[in-house]
């Protein structure tokens, strides 16, 4: 950047979820490297617990603490969904929601170029406008998500569960993009009205109507139909920003944690290890466990598994391996019930595929390295996220009861080894290896910054932001 070129100040409010919080560092960072300053709004606890800035940026990226308000119910340190079981989220909802004032307080007085904010605060389109603020609803969410789910105009046309499961009317081209009934019963169950009155897909509705422009983790190679339509449906600037993937970083003091596991992969054949992890969030129920953890076995396949037992300290449900497994696979397997470098992981040459959640920051961090998709969704945008993949090839859908969403071990067993070893799912690593030219290209993310920060550039402080067609 030249020393006369404008530089901005963008602020940044992500939902109190670390599948949020960190692909909105992710873009903080790229934007800091270009010069520009960041300040990055969270609450205390979160943003100490976010990953270490980097030396050089650390002058440029303000990290600003609000403390979180008090509410009942909600567990004493709880600060992000990570902390609490799921029955517990609509309290952590109605205290991020409390944050509304002392937001808008940060905004008065610091009054940034622009501001980039999530689905959740449904009330900051408002306080942007009154404050003549420029501002960006920045979606980690794909953009056939936001597709899927419509304008405020025509979600209204979809009551029951059961009209989620197929692709919706204003969809102009063919596809199999929708939810399966357990998928959008368990949306259902997380998106009835919470302590706020306010529910999810109201959340989503009033943001992207509200917001000047729609900023989507997102490029034209993977999905330039769902883009257009999303075009077409808001009538507003739609600007892909990339897909954020993480940077590996190279640590210089290796921990003890990292060299052991380096040493486990080591040993293993180069490919053939399945990776089997379903984010920070997604807890498997006693019975599921069971199932992946016997499915696993049965596979004969070497895996390094991440399983996590519980959700924050209030959760008393803790899930537990079928009795004499660790024993039975000792030379097959290992499993980790602590934090694990992901991205160390599947950078490794023995990691072969990846069981997932389906969450798009899994999904990023493996298809740059060209590991081979295996799917399991649990909740929330990962049903439409793996019918994405699956229309496009890009990864396997194991399959499951449609109704309740119950699988088997024999399903486990099958597509792991579908998937990584057979001759059948040879589409499946073709197809993850293409995708690394993709989702692994920094010269092309750069292309999608620069072009995202030109127009910012261009349209700070005016009144009405003119559409800039990214589909003619």
């Amino acid at each position: 950047m030249t020393s006369n070129e404008k530089k901005l100040h963008i602020a940044m409010f992500p939902w109190l979820a670390f599948g949020h919080m960190i692909p909105y560092l992710e873009l903080a960072k790229l934007i800091a490297q270009k010069g520009h300053r960041i300040s990055f709004i969270s609450t205390p606890r979160n943003i100490d617990r976010l990953p270490k800035l980097p030396p050089n940026l650390a002058s440029l990226i303000d990290l600003v603490k609000l403390p979180l308000p008090h509410v009942d119910n909600l567990p004493e340190d709880a600060e992000a969904t990570i902390d609490v079981p799921t029955n517990k989220v609509p309290y952590l909802t109605k205290a991020y929601d409390a944050l509304q004032d002392s937001v808008a307080l940060f905004l008065k007085d610091s009054q940034p170029d622009w501001l980039l904010y999530d689905f959740a605060p449904y009330w900051l389109p408002r306080i942007a406008r009154e404050l003549g603020i420029p501002n960006a609803f920045f979606s980690i969410f794909i953009a056939a998500l936001l597709s899927f789910i419509g304008s405020k105009a025509l979600f209204g046309d979809r009551k029951n569960p059961e009209d989620f499961t197929v692709p919706p009317k204003w969809v102009p081209f063919p596809t199999t993009v929708a939810y399966r009934f357990f998928e959008i019963m368990k949306v259902f169950e997380c998106t009835e009205v919470d302590e706020s009155n306010v529910s999810v897909f109201s959340r989503f509705m009033e943001v992207l109507d509200g917001c000047d422009i729609v900023v989507v983790r997102s490029c034209m190679e993977l999905e330039p139909e769902w883009l257009c339509l999303l075009e077409d449906l808001h009538r507003k600037p739609i600007l892909p920003i990339g897909q954020l993937p993480t940077i590996v970083l190279n640590s210089e003091d290796e921990t003890d944690t990292w060299l052991w596991m380096k040493e486990w992969l080591d040993k293993q054949a180069k490919g053939s290890v399945v990776y089997v992890a379903f984010g920070s969030e997604a807890k498997p129920s006693q019975e599921e466990l069971t199932e992946i953890a016997l499915g696993l076995e049965q596979s004969k396949l070497p895996f390094f598994f991440v399983l996590r037992t519980r959700r924050g300290t209030a959760d008393s449900e803790l899930i537990k391996l079928p009795e004499g497994f660790e024993e039975r696979t000792k030379g097959q397997g290992v499993v980790c019930t602590n934090w694990v470098p992901q991205l160390k992981i599947l950078a490794h040459d023995s990691i072969g595929g990846f069981f997932t959640h389906s969450g798009w920051t899994s999904v990023v961090e493996a298809l740059q390295f060209g590991r081979a998709l295996i799917l399991l969704t649990f909740y929330s945008d990962q049903g439409i996220n793996a019918k994405v993949l699956e229309e496009k090839h890009i990864g396997y859908l194991m399959p499951r009861n449609e109704q309740d969403g119950s699988f088997t071990r024999d399903s486990v067993a099958k597509s792991l080894r579908l998937v990584m070893v057979e001759e059948g799912g040879k589409l499946y690593r073709d197809k993850a290896k293409e995708m690394k030219g993709l989702f692994g290209d920094r010269q092309s993310q750069d292309l999608y910054l620069e072009s995202f920060l030109d127009y910012l550039k261009t349209h700070q402080r005016l009144s009405k932001l003119p559409s800039e067609n990214i589909c003619s």
